[in-house]
């Protein structure tokens, strides 16, 4: 079970699977006040985005089923939604990261100090998200390479924020740290996305198709009703995942570095954690 007290979010030692899908759980909980609506603000650009394309491919919501004819626009609609996917996943991630890190070492600190720009390397954090955005369109034209991209990225914004990297560097500590211990933390990153990518199917396909049931959505409303869907879940699922990558980061640290012998003399001699242990193994 996690420890009491403050560290009840990230327990000082390893976790099971289970573990860190609850302690993102608890990360998100804590400060969803400021990551949901940062995350709504984000879902619903993405929605505006992605909408001239769904028309070029033809797909209705809320399911956004292909068409055998437009199979090549599907694609590219698939492609650029990863992409959007994992610019908006990096760019919460730096306030996951800074919240995870605040959590360790300050758990009293207000949650608004998450929305202050002081420490929080935003100009990297974009940088790096645009990368990942560009390396998630790549990797999604040729398909199978997604789960390997998405894999492989989910600790870039943690990177820069709590080991201070730059972006080309956290791009490769990302991809190293995913591979570690046989690749677990890139596998519990696959796990969170899945397991969010259903109930993401199953909330937005049953608000829309419960409302058309009961005969309360009319057709010319289907449309803007499931972007506002879309918007909404994917306002919780979003932040929900930078919170993975935040807890899977700080745990993969932990079971590989020692991070929690320098957490815990900080927190007795009150030294700050310095960051010479990253990329050590």
């Amino acid at each position: 079970m996690p420890d009491a007290g403050p560290t009840a979010v990230l327990p000082l030692r390893p976790l099971t699977v289970g573990e860190l899908i609850d302690s993102a759980v608890l990360l998100l909980r804590d400060h969803a006040r400021v990551l949901v609506p940062v995350a709504l603000v984000l879902a619903a650009l993405e929605q505006l985005l992605l909408y001239p394309l769904r028309l070029v491919a033809e797909v209705t919501p809320p399911a956004y089923l292909p068409r055998l004819d437009e199979l090549p626009a599907y694609w590219f609609l698939l492609a650029v939604g990863a992409a959007c996917e994992g610019v908006i996943i990096a760019l919460l991630g730096n306030l996951t990261a800074r919240a995870a890190g605040t959590v360790l070492l300050d758990p009293a600190a207000p949650v608004r100090r998450l929305l202050r720009p002081g420490g929080a390397r935003l100009p990297a954090t974009l940088l790096v998200a645009l990368l990942v955005g560009a390396v998630m369109f790549v990797a999604s034209l040729v398909m199978p390479l997604w789960a390997v991209g998405f894999a492989l990225l989910g600790s870039v914004a943690p990177a820069i924020v709590l080991d201070r990297f730059g972006p080309f560097r956290a791009l490769w500590r990302s991809a190293t740290l995913a591979l570690r211990t046989s690749g677990r933390a890139a596998a519990v990153r696959l796990l969170g996305y899945l397991v969010w990518w259903l109930l993401r199917i199953g909330l937005a396909v049953g608000a829309v198709t419960g409302l058309n049931s009961a005969g309360l959505l009319a057709p010319e409303w289907q449309l803007p009703v499931g972007i506002a869907v879309w918007a909404l879940v994917n306002s919780v699922a979003y932040p929900a995942l930078a919170c993975v990558d935040a807890v899977v980061y700080l745990e993969a640290r932990i079971r590989t570095e020692g991070l929690d012998i320098v957490v815990n003399r900080a927190r007795q001699t009150g030294a700050p954690v310095l960051t010479p242990m990253a990329g050590r193994r």
